[in-house]
């Protein structure tokens, strides 16, 4: 099936040389071109296209509001194009929270060098935008029974498939009917102790993440490690972001950090976090980059050095994102003793990591996003 693509931006160069990369795949049509958020917002209007591609600088109307009326008026998934410098991160992240699903640097030589890679990761993105759901609306809704452990779907051995097969499979469907009457959304039975509260993300998960840390008290009483797939330019203006809108205290994490009661640390963007054991307290260790891990940084490292240095006392929490990164790590820690929750897949943006953990029989409880900031604020002591 075709995905219809609107473009939205006010260089007549970038429109015609997206148009002419996405086209060339044979799965893009670009219905429809818009110079202003104005034009836009009719445009997606008139068109119900099926994927936007957003600038945020234009006259008439910014991307930001562009973003914010076409959520108002008729939900499409929107793919934001901007800048990898402080500012652009700053307002990036304030059209993820008016309802953008993604973003990709305007500047291709900073997603790839070579055309061909270039076009395969434009390509990809799009496809995998097209399955989210917009506007997701985290309302808290019954905490589910993660499937028996006899059924794990991961565990059976899998025949290769296509990249086009994966993104169907992370492709939203309507939740089954519930077997078994639903239990309440918080559980008000006796708080438990971790040594660390570990939460992955991707797609979805700034303002998932911003959810779940908003509800959490100023004397939370564990540690938090929290790994974000995002550019290196965008971490430290999402932890002060973040800093800003919680009790707790967040900040971008240091090499030689060491964690603390009601401080969530942000793993940096282009490397890999890393938690060691320091005679019972946790300490950061932030290494570069590997260009053999897709993700930098990558929560199954994380999870799998929490699994290592606090076998049985960590809490891993997988919100909304694409693919599977946290599967491992979570395998990992659950075989440790520890404890794995997930979102749930009607307020996942994109439920791929979540499902990947649910489906591999890993997941312990399944929650709505807006029921998880309450329930580590009563189970976590």
């Amino acid at each position: 099936m075709t995905v219809s693509v609107l473009v939205v931006d006010d260089s007549g160069f970038f429109r015609k040389r997206l148009t002419e990369i996405l086209t060339a795949s044979g799965q893009i049509k670009v219905v429809g071109a818009a110079t202003n958020g104005r034009e836009g917002v009719e445009l997606a209007e008139k068109l119900r296209p099926d994927v936007i591609t957003m600038d945020y600088e234009m006259p008439v109307m910014d991307g930001i509001s562009a973003v914010r009326e076409i959520m108002k008026r008729h939900p499409i998934p929107v793919l934001m194009f901007s800048s990898l410098t402080y500012e652009g991160a700053r307002v990036t992240l304030d059209a993820l929270e008016a309802g953008a699903v993604d973003f990709l640097p305007k500047n291709f030589e900073e997603i790839a060098r070579d055309s061909s890679q270039l076009q395969k990761i434009l390509i990809d993105r799009i496809l995998d935008v097209a399955g989210s759901r917009p506007g997701a609306k985290p309302a808290p809704s019954p905490a589910v029974a993660p499937a028996p452990a006899a059924r794990p779907v991961a565990e059976k051995p899998a025949a290769p498939v296509s990249p086009r097969t994966e993104r169907a499979r992370a492709t939203p469907r309507p939740a089954p009917e519930p077997q078994a009457p639903p239990r309440p959304s918080h559980r008000r039975g006796p708080a438990k102790h971790y040594s660390v509260v570990a939460i992955g993300t991707s797609t979805g998960g700034p303002v998932a993440l911003q959810r779940v840390l908003t509800a959490l008290p100023a004397g939370f009483p564990a540690p938090l490690v929290l790994v974000q797939h995002m550019p290196a330019s965008f971490t430290p203006a999402f932890a002060e972001r973040l800093n800003k809108l919680c009790r707790i205290e967040v900040r971008q994490a240091a090499d030689g950090d060491m964690l603390k009661p009601g401080l969530a640390l942000l793993a940096p963007g282009g490397k890999q976090m890393m938690i060691e054991n320091r005679g019972g307290q946790g300490r950061v260790r932030i290494l570069p980059g590997d260009d053999r891990l897709n993700y930098k940084p990558c929560v199954d490292v994380t999870f799998g050095s929490l699994a290592r240095s606090f076998p049985g006392k960590t809490l891993g929490v997988i919100l909304t994102g694409m693919g599977a990164d946290g599967k491992e790590g979570c395998r990992l820690m659950k075989q440790s003793g520890s404890g794995i929750w997930s979102q749930d897949e009607k307020t996942s943006v994109i439920y791929g990591m979540p499902m990947a953990v649910a489906r591999a029989g890993l997941t312990d409880e399944v929650l709505a996003l807006d029921d998880i900031g309450p329930r580590l604020a009563d189970g976590v002591s």
